[in-house]
């Protein structure tokens, strides 16, 4: 992830590097830095035929950042329920996902700082809740369970 062309901060930056590799007429490179960013081929081929002055805006700086790391953690279930939630937020603040888009911030730190949240913050699911969940019983027997996932108004 980010190997070849490093993550970059900004939309700014991305196009920056994609403007010259374009000048150099480099077109492998353009869609080398399109995966690498989880930016669309048609979006790369669309920006080499002229038909946007740009590679990516921020939104979609942002959204591709969060797929590339998605697909590189292998995100599934509530976990990529996060990351979709994070993609809403992108298109509601132009400012979130120039922050999402910073170097150095990474889906892997969002989901680690959620998942201790829920931890510091978990609620003792009820004997007669656990009592209806098979397997779960079977594994705990009679000890206490809770769960620690944060409300959508925490994660936020």
């Amino acid at each position: 992830m980010f190997d070849k062309f490093g993550e970059f901060d900004s939309a700014e930056e991305l196009n920056r590097a994609a403007a010259a590799q374009f000048k150099e007429g480099d077109e492998a490179a353009i869609y080398a830095i399109a995966e690498e960013n989880g930016i669309d081929k048609e979006d790369a081929d669309d920006y080499m035929d002229g038909c946007t002055d740009e590679l990516a805006t921020p939104l979609m700086a942002a959204v591709g950042k969060l797929k590339v790391e998605s697909e590189d953690l292998k995100l599934k279930g509530v976990l990529q329920d996060w990351v979709d939630e994070l993609r809403i937020m992108c298109t509601e603040d132009e400012d979130f996902a120039e922050a999402v888009r910073r170097k150095g911030k990474d889906l892997a730190g969002y989901i680690a700082k959620t998942a201790e949240t829920g931890y510091e913050n978990r609620a003792v699911v009820d004997k007669r809740i656990v009592e209806k969940a098979g397997k779960i019983k079977s594994i705990i027997g009679n000890h206490e369970f809770s769960i620690g996932i944060p409300d959508k108004k925490t994660r936020r």
